[in-house]
């Protein structure tokens, strides 16, 4: 496979302008272009569940959305593809090509090989310093595990560690997830 892309750190608009790809997922890291393999079927079939096991529970002004880009920062571009986000059901409705931070109050991550320290440490970064209240950190190992963090002046905190099934806040609501029935068939 050949891919031509620009020699320079790109703006939101070149970005846009990229051609489409298939069986490679993009995303954009402070103007350079981050390349990584499509995801393989537990992850999907965790992130779909995720998604809408979430959304579900959630009241109708909120609305949870698998896999949409979120420019985490405007400059340098950031443009960041949480596996799951939730954000106000009123923005949604316009169906924009992507959201801004500000109006997401909950990323997740399902780990994959390849993407586990980006999750963990450069998109937590990433998240806090963009002022998204929430972030998950889901692990598919044995026993499948959710970590809940929550934005304090800033930086994230622990505020749970969950195997089984989950109790979580989602922007002041609950919402209860069966960790285990995310990838079992």
């Amino acid at each position: 496979m050949t891919l031509s892309w620009p020699n320079h750190f790109l703006t939101l608009e070149e970005w846009d302008a990229l051609p489409e790809t298939e069986g490679v997922r993009l995303e954009l890291a402070e103007g350079l272009v981050v390349m990584s393999p499509m995801r393989l079927s537990w992850h999907q079939r965790a992130v779909m569940r995720l998604g809408y096991r979430v959304d579900e529970q959630l009241p109708p002004e909120l609305t949870a959305l698998t896999e949409v880009e979120v420019v985490a920062s405007a400059s340098p571009p950031t443009v960041r593809v949480p596996d799951v986000s939730v954000t106000r059901s009123h923005i949604v409705e316009h169906n924009p090509p992507r959201l801004p931070a500000a109006d997401v109050l909950l990323a997740a991550e399902v780990l994959s090989d390849g993407t586990r320290r980006v999750d963990r440490v450069l998109k937590s970064s990433e998240y806090a310093d963009a002022g998204i209240p929430q972030y998950w950190i889901i692990d598919l190992g044995s026993p499948t595990s959710l970590t809940a963090h929550v934005l304090v002046d800033g930086d994230y905190e622990l505020s749970g560690e969950h195997t089984g099934t989950a109790d979580l806040d989602v922007a002041g609501h609950r919402v209860t997830v069966d960790l285990d029935a995310l990838t079992r068939r």
